[in-house]
């Protein structure tokens, strides 16, 4: 019997880290391209993009910010492109999902609920910065909700659903799945669901093995085998939860986005260091990482040619 395949997922740069947390945050286009191609190469069927301003890093959900990354990534690489509808926690609903809706990519994130959303732990860890935007930030999470209201989701499920595309369910607590649950029914989305079960953010569920499997457990209620699951875990939880659910028949994220670190201290030196890791837990356990083209099939993904860039 050929062995199962599992699809790995890399964020690139995300909007959570700021760049004095990391030199090797990708910031600009050039940047975020390289890193995602070199991600690409080791081994990551799928790349979940998010956009900066290349002058200071901060989050960038103009769909201008992403042309040039977009078309360079295409014109070198087969890899699946998801772009984000989840931009930044402080943006409007409309401002994140502008990107996927111009450039019609063939997986948009999609989060599936509100949220408490706190990265201001960060400021214990990090006391100096290079630009004045990123410790306001982390310190105005005391009092931040990501906002994704049902209407919120209608409005991006509405916008998206004639492009083709097929969406990375972002779900940080067991609320989040019956929510989506409600969307099913509705008929606003259609199987197979690609679920990704979010560990270790605070505001969300933990990344206790337990949590882990509640999550497992009500997806598989819920949606029976209608559904592809997968998993990232946030910082130093990052590979336990990606060796556990790659154990339990699930596909795995990595990526700057979600942790800086690959091993205790240590910074990864690229989102392709952290594939790799990945890459070597999944092929120790004898299992095998799915091509593009796999992943196209496991998810009935639309296709690179019917993108719009």
């Amino acid at each position: 019997m050929a062995p199962r395949k599992v699809i790995v997922s890399c964020a690139i740069t995300g909007s959570i880290h700021t760049p004095s947390m990391s030199p090797h945050l990708p910031v600009t286009a050039e940047e975020i391209a390289e890193s995602a191609l070199g991600a690409a190469e080791a081994g990551a069927a799928i790349v979940h993009l998010h956009a900066r301003n290349p002058v200071d890093g901060r989050p960038d959900q103009s769909p201008e910010a992403f042309e040039p990354f977009l078309r360079s990534i295409k014109q070198s690489s087969n890899v699946v492109v998801n772009i984000t509808t989840g931009g930044a926690p402080y943006m409007t609903v409309e401002e994140r999902v502008r990107p996927a809706g111009k450039w019609r990519p063939e997986i948009a994130s999609l989060n599936m609920g509100s949220m408490n959303f706190g990265l201001f732990p960060m400021l214990k860890r990090y006391k100096e910065f290079k630009y004045d935007w990123e410790p306001k930030v982390l310190e105005a999470s005391h009092d931040l909700v990501f906002r994704n209201s049902f209407k919120d989701i209608r409005y991006a499920l509405e916008t998206l659903n004639s492009t083709g595309a097929r969406y990375e369910f972002e779900c940080y607590d067991t609320s989040h799945l019956y929510n989506l649950h409600y969307f099913l029914t509705e008929g606003l989305v259609k199987p197979p669901l690609f679920i990704q079960t979010c560990f270790g953010l605070l505001g969300g569920i933990g990344a206790h093995p337990e949590d882990v499997m509640n999550m497992k457990r009500t997806a598989d209620r819920l949606f029976g085998d209608s559904y592809r699951w997968s998993v990232l875990g946030a910082g130093r939880n990052q590979m336990p939860v990606a060796a556990m659910a790659a154990a339990m028949g699930g596909n795995v994220r990595v990526g700057l986005e979600d942790s800086l670190w690959v091993g205790a201290g240590k910074l990864a030196p690229s989102n392709s260091s952290q594939v790799m890791q990945v890459r070597k837990i999944i092929e120790g356990l004898g299992l095998e990482i799915a091509t593009p083209d796999e992943a196209r099939e496991i998810l009935e993904l639309k296709g690179g040619d019917r993108v719009a860039f």
